[in-house]
């Protein structure tokens, strides 16, 4: 049902290009990738950035983190805690915009959230 998610989300929005559902510790649970990403690399990448936003908001006494944004020069990367142990990522194109992204991750998130607890 998570995969089924994913695939739903990344067909909401024609400016969303990939989703993923990653432990914290770096473990894809479930993916909805291009088939020339590695799985394992994108959830390693996923915690280390993880671990620096959780970080960086302790130290600048921000809260408790709930989304991280990476913008490069062709596509957006979206992180946003799922759960306390997870995290939803999310690839999109450079112009897409951004509140709707996180109204589709939040959205999603909602619909996982009962299987994400199990």
């Amino acid at each position: 049902m998570i995969e089924l998610t994913l695939q739903d989300l990344n067909a909401s929005s024609s400016d969303i290009t990939a989703s993923a559902l990653i432990s914290s510790d770096g473990l894809p649970i479930a993916t909805a990738l291009p088939h020339d990403v590695i799985a394992d690399r994108v959830g390693g990448m996923t915690a280390a950035l993880l671990a620096l936003g959780n970080r960086a908001t302790r130290e600048l006494r921000c809260g408790t983190m709930s989304q991280v944004t990476v913008q490069g020069d062709d596509g957006l990367i979206v992180l946003v805690q799922a759960s306390p142990e997870s995290l939803l990522i999310i690839t999109a194109k450079h112009e897409a915009k951004l509140g709707l992204i996180l109204l589709s991750a939040r959205q999603a998130v909602k619909q996982m959230s009962e299987w994400i607890e199990k």
